[in-house]
């Protein structure tokens, strides 16, 4: 690098010292690196599959644990009524007996009946029983105490028929029990009410439950993670299909996927790898008629330009002929290297990478620009920055973009090319710009400008052309990792940029 480029250049260069050019892909991987896109992302397939086990396992797991509650519940109503339904089938039976202290039938004495009841009984635990004589408390055992202060003395007094319910009041746990009148000869002589406190019974089936979630919970966990495991090495052949996918390039066909095992996972491993096989014959051939029909078109156009330029002119209508056919030859050689140049624009040696002088360049730009047709082309502005890019390309983009505008502009039109830094210093960007006063683009055409064999319907056209130039330039700018742009509206001219990364490595 000259001295007077470096006292030029303002910008320090991003690039070390290296003998070993970029190429395209290099290029294109680390140029147009974008990061990932912000917002919501879609869940893998490993986080569905996932997803639905652990949903389903979580159902499972809690509807199995209120099962076992409303099991153990059950099961407590169960023994209670067992319980309580004995006491009154044991009270049944005394009354139907005789009276231990005067040997003789207890008839209608229900306070004799209760007494002796309440002498002999031996309840279990939690139990209580109150009894009514002549609709009052009449005894109770100790348990019983607290239940013939309550508000439910007022309803048992009343009791006409059995009655068995679960009720819980304020001050008093949770209790179940079955209030039976005591009849004799057809008349209701007292109220015998047994109760069973539910309080220990619900707390050991809380406990339980406690205990059951507890283990279900550490079951869900070590499920989940082992389901997560599980789905990971299900899915690994897709990973690697992906992986291998993302390595394939046009000119790297070579990776493979690893395949095991027989099931349906290996055998979509089987078939890709078919394809590639497939597609990597078929990239071989596209590459070995590139090579030979480049070859074989130029030939004949060679020879037969060759012979043209041979023959004697012996009147202006045969060197008019001549000269036609001349210039259809010329147009056709350049129409068979501008699709060489698009064929060979996705190979691997396509775009070679290497620092250059953007100062440098536009200057060189703007001095072949005036052998376009003897125009003269002004400079914007000089970008004084190293740029690693392909300096033949971008020369034969920009020459396609100031030849394109020397076509469709008059001769007394002004044009001008240019070049600036955009971005920071750490990660800019270079615009290369060629600027015309001709007569625009319609919206209508800018949306296809860019396609192969486009033509626009605006503008004076000065030579023959097949479309391909705008299609070039495109070609170019994306192996280095950049876009073409143009600004134009009909009647105030046109813009076309070439914006490249400064420096594709800064990404590495």
């Amino acid at each position: 690098m000259s001295q007077e480029m470096e006292r030029m250049s303002p910008v320090t260069p991003m690039v070390a010292t290296a003998e070993t050019p970029m190429t395209t892909t290099e290029i294109q991987k680390m140029g147009k690196e974008a990061p990932p896109p912000k917002g919501h992302r879609a869940p893998s397939a490993r986080q569905r599959i996932l997803g639905w086990y652990v949903g389903l396992l979580g159902i499972a797991l809690v509807a199995a644990l209120v099962l076992q509650r409303s099991l153990l519940l059950a099961q407590v109503s169960s023994e209670v009524d067992e319980a309580i339904d004995q006491e009154v089938g044991e009270l049944r039976q005394l009354a139907s007996g005789n009276n231990p202290e005067t040997g003789e039938p207890f008839g209608g004495d229900a306070a004799a009946i209760f007494d002796t009841f309440l002498t002999r009984n031996v309840g279990i635990r939690g139990e209580a029983i109150v009894t009514f004589v002549n609709g009052s408390v009449y005894n109770f055992d100790i348990p019983g105490a607290g239940l013939a202060r309550s508000e439910l003395v007022e309803e048992w007094s009343l009791i006409t028929e059995p009655t068995r319910k679960e009720v819980q009041l304020e001050g008093i746990p949770t209790i179940r029990y079955l209030a039976v009148p005591v009849t004799y000869q057809g008349n209701q002589v007292g109220t015998f009410v047994t109760a069973v406190d539910l309080g220990d019974r619900l707390d050991r089936v809380n406990e339980v439950i406690r205990l059951g979630a507890l283990v279900y919970g550490s079951i869900f966990l070590l499920a989940s993670a082992v389901a997560w495991v599980a789905a990971g090495g299900v899915l690994r052949p897709l990973r690697l299909l992906t992986d291998t996918a993302r390595s394939i390039t046009e000119s790297d066909l070579s990776q493979r996927i690893p395949v095991e095992g027989s099931d349906e996972v290996a055998e979509l491993g089987n078939t890709f790898n078919s394809m590639l096989d497939r597609l990597e014959e078929a990239f071989s051939v596209q590459r070995r008629f590139i090579d030979d029909a480049g070859h074989e078109l130029r030939t004949p156009i060679t020879v037969i330009r060759g012979n043209l330029e041979l023959m004697e002119v012996t009147n202006d209508e045969r060197g008019e002929t001549i000269r036609l056919v001349t210039d259809e030859l010329d147009r056709m050689a350049r129409i068979v290297d501008d699709l060489l140049v698009l064929a060979k624009a996705e190979q691997n040696d396509f775009i070679m990478g290497r620092p250059m002088d953007v100062a440098e360049l536009t200057s060189d730009l703007a001095t072949k620009g005036s052998a376009l047709d003897g125009r003269i082309w002004e400079i914007d502005e000089q970008a004084h920055v190293v740029l690693v890019a392909d300096h033949q390309r971008l020369t034969q983009a920009m020459m396609n973009l100031m030849r394109n505008a020397v076509e469709h502009t008059p001769r007394a039109s002004k044009l001008a090319l240019g070049s600036r830094v955009e971005g920071d210093d750490g990660g800019g960007w270079v615009r290369l710009w060629v600027r015309d006063e001709g007569p625009g683009i319609a919206l209508e055409d800018q949306e296809r400008l860019f396609e192969r064999f486009a033509r626009g319907r605006i503008g004076k056209r000065t030579t023959g052309g097949a479309g391909l130039g705008l299609s070039i330039v495109k070609a170019i700018a994306e192996a280095h990792g950049g876009t073409v742009e143009v600004e134009s509206l009909p009647g105030r001219g046109s813009k076309f940029s070439l914006v490249v990364p400064l420096d594709p490595r800064r990404d590495n």
